[in-house]
């Protein structure tokens, strides 16, 4: 079982985003090896159960994992074989901590704004702090990044200073908006109608299975 935590304190990072369009990634891949894939929500808003409940049934299944805001982080069902833990905005110490015992990867979904990184900063000073966190890796993802951008150049060289590996960059489209609405991801519509973005998906998978 591999488990994926998508984790930012900063609210409005882009981790129900991240979080759905991988797990719809995760179902589409396993559907071949009756891949059992989980998608929890620690968030008390639960917007990942409100997509789950909008999914189509003709669609590979991704099961919603119920986890109460308050209750502690318990391993997942048997026979699972992915999970995706989306995460709250503000999630720090004992709560992160029982969701990174539970972790394989870490997925920090990060914009391109100086209110983003310096959240982002102070989320990666407790992780390292953390004896949880020792040997779990962790990557970033940009979020609604615009190339050749004042701010995507602040960005990148943010990035350098922090010593993680920036996995991927996904740009600013409605793309995932309006896929979201309906309980889809990008892997659940034609490729042609969203080549340029299923193209940004293929480092974060690279580095999923290494």
């Amino acid at each position: 079982m591999q488990v994926y935590l998508v984790a930012n304190p900063k609210g409005g990072a882009g981790k129900s985003t991240l979080s759905t369009n991988l797990a719809g990634m995760l179902a589409w891949r396993g559907l071949s090896s009756g891949a059992r894939v989980l998608l929890g929500d620690v968030d008390r808003q639960q917007s990942s159960r409100f997509w789950i409940d909008r999914r189509p049934a003709e669609l590979p299944r991704v099961e919603a994992w119920l986890l109460e805001a308050e209750s502690k982080v318990v391993k997942p069902p048997r026979g699972t074989t992915h999970v995706v833990l989306d995460t709250p905005a503000g999630l720090h110490g004992d709560r992160l901590k029982e969701c990174i015992r539970l972790a394989d990867k870490v997925l920090v979904p990060v914009q391109p704004s100086m209110f983003d990184i310096m959240a982002t900063q102070d989320f990666f000073d407790e992780l390292a702090h953390m004896k949880a966190a020792q040997g779990v890796e962790v990557g970033l993802i940009g979020m609604r990044m615009h190339d050749r951008t004042h701010a995507a150049d602040e960005f990148h060289r943010y990035i350098e200073t922090t010593g993680l590996p920036l996995i991927a960059t996904l740009r600013d489209t409605q793309n995932y908006v309006h896929l979201a609405a309906h309980g889809m991801t990008l892997f659940d519509v034609t490729p042609s109608r969203v080549t340029r973005d299923l193209d940004q998906w293929k480092p974060i998978e690279k580095w999923l299975a290494a």
